[in-house]
């Protein structure tokens, strides 16, 4: 346990593993240290939110979940290593929102060997978080005992305009969705979800949402709605060797009712959850480099982690390290 600091252990299957934990301190508040979120792979520091000058630094992809890799060449050399990785911070990122002006140690326990390095031979442990329920909410309510009650929200300016296209790989890439982005007064999203088997999707669904957020309680929704896959896509995951760690408990299996784009079905937690959980992955995407949310409206499509990533990019020029040297 960190000194002077309350522990907490979150463990729960994730996508790829039968156990999967991460561990979060709560520092006491000190007003001689700035705000930060420190987040490690078995006690190893990968990134720090009060120097996310060093976000860019970051290797990134994206499967169902985003994936972070850092390189150590120390770690290579001693131990034949040259790379390690960090996934689904997506639902616990959103979290630190709540609480911007304190400062937190995450470490995540690592996983099985993956290949990762040039060779297809270098492998090193993937650290991936546990999925609990497949939402935000069990990581805020176990904080939420430690850090007490939410404080306020910050926001800061991001005067971004620019839409573009979502476009499949290949040599005949299909359009499948968009995204725009603009200013506004505060962080607004809209969110849609349309696929259909017919256009070459991998299910039929049919979701939309809306949020605009101001203030704490704007995200209690947000927190609430679980991840979600169709019987088709969970079937042929397993089929393919992933998800063996998962069960009904770890999310939301759409029926068709939901995939028909009814948005109070009855298994629902929320109105419109499986949108409502996008708008929260991408939060989770854009608030991992620091807690806090870019004055934006962002209209998308048939998003996913990787089109999240791109959002992002057009975001870090107005994210500093000193973001919370005024407050």
């Amino acid at each position: 346990m960190t000194t002077n600091s309350q522990h907490y252990e979150f463990k729960s299957p994730s996508l790829s593993y039968k156990n999967a934990m991460v561990t979060v301190d709560v520092l006491e508040r000190d007003p001689t240290h700035k705000p930060r979120v420190v987040w490690s792979v078995d006690g190893k520091e990968v990134y720090r939110t009060d120097l996310c000058k060093i976000f860019s630094d970051l290797k990134f992809e994206a499967a169902r979940t985003a994936i972070y890799t850092y390189d150590d060449e120390a770690r290579a050399h001693a131990v034949g290593l040259n790379c390690g990785a960090m996934a689904s911070p997506e639902h616990l990122a959103p979290v630190f929102l709540m609480w911007p002006h304190r400062r937190f140690n995450v470490n995540i326990v690592s996983g099985a060997d993956v290949n990762c390095g040039a060779d297809g031979k270098s492998a090193a442990k993937v650290a991936e978080l546990p999925l609990m329920d497949g939402s935000a909410a069990p990581f805020f309510y176990g904080l939420r005992r430690a850090a007490g009650e939410p404080e306020e929200l910050v926001f800061y300016d991001a005067p971004v305009n620019a839409n573009w296209d979502l476009k499949t790989s290949g040599d005949n890439p299909r359009t499948y969705g968009h995204v725009r982005i603009m200013p506004a007064e505060t962080f607004e999203v809209e969110y849609v979800l349309d696929r259909s088997v017919a256009r070459g999707d991998t299910c039929n669904l049919q979701s939309a949402a809306s949020v605009s957020l101001y203030s704490p309680e704007n995200l209690f929704q947000i927190f609430m709605a679980r991840t979600f896959i169709s019987q088709l896509e969970l079937d042929a995951a397993r089929s393919n060797g992933l998800l063996k760690g998962v069960d009904e408990s770890c999310g939301l299996l759409l029926d068709a009712k939901a995939s028909a784009g009814c948005p109070c079905n009855e298994n629902f937690r929320v109105a419109n959850e499986p949108a409502m959980h996008k708008i929260l992955d991408l939060i989770g995407d854009i608030t991992f480099i620091c807690p806090a949310l870019p004055k934006v409206r962002i209209e998308i499509t048939n998003g996913g982690h990787v089109s999240h990533r791109q959002i992002m990019e057009k975001l870090i020029p107005y994210v500093s390290a000193g973001l919370f040297e005024k407050i």
